[in-house]
């Protein structure tokens, strides 16, 4: 516990330190996990691998997209099926169109306005799940 956690909070009944306790772990919790926009060299370094795999920048967008086709509804149901369970895993969800073996993702982090290295690390899983298909 940081020392300035404990200055403020001394004095005080132990229920009382034990919910400010909580809920000071609860909001360092959500600024931590809290995605932040990808900018600079960060975001073009981050960037790069992708675009060279065909993932390309949405005009009027923060957002990258890429099309992938299938031989068949088959295998882009089961693409998607697998993308859908690593999005759910980090709680980052992509914004998909399918028609039969057609399958256009859509990725953006809507907590930054816009891409974040959520993006890029599920993007990256796409790309290898792609391979397999």
């Amino acid at each position: 516990m940081p020392i300035s956690l404990v200055t403020r909070i001394r004095g005080r009944s132990w229920l009382c330190k034990i919910q400010q306790y909580q809920l000071l772990t609860l909001a360092f919790r959500t600024i931590r996990t809290r995605s932040m926009k990808l900018e600079g060299q960060e975001r073009i370094d981050s960037l790069k691998p992708l675009q060279s795999t065909g993932w390309t920048e949405v005009e009027g967008r923060d957002a990258i997209y890429k099309e992938f086709l299938f031989k068949n509804f088959n295998q882009a149901f089961g693409f998607m099926s697998r993308v859908a369970l690593q999005a759910e895993k980090m709680d980052h969800h992509p914004e998909w169109f399918n028609v039969y073996n057609k399958v256009q993702i859509t990725l953006s982090t809507h907590d930054c306005g816009g891409l974040s290295e959520k993006d890029v690390k599920l993007a990256d899983f796409i790309e290898k799940v792609a391979s397999f298909s």
